[in-house]
């Protein structure tokens, strides 16, 4: 199952939040859809260091879909 977290119009720290929150209930094969307009190189360090991994594609209107899940092994 995916979890979408739109925060394209959201104020920092807050799509950082509820995309963290999102991660502690995530379960094993499921996977967290991030929209952005921007990188989040702060929440980018927290994923590499808490053992997720990422993909990040960037759409035509500049929407950033940041797909995160846990990282094999």
């Amino acid at each position: 199952m995916t979890t979408v977290i739109d925060g394209r119009e959201l104020q920092p720290p807050e799509p950082m939040e509820r995309t963290l929150e999102a991660l502690d209930k995530l379960a094993e094969g499921d996977d967290v859809l991030l929209l952005l307009y921007c990188q989040p190189h702060p929440l980018f360090n927290i994923l590499r260091n808490s053992g997720y991994a990422w993909s990040e594609e960037v759409q035509t209107d500049g929407t950033r879909e940041i797909r995160i899940r846990k990282a094999p092994g």
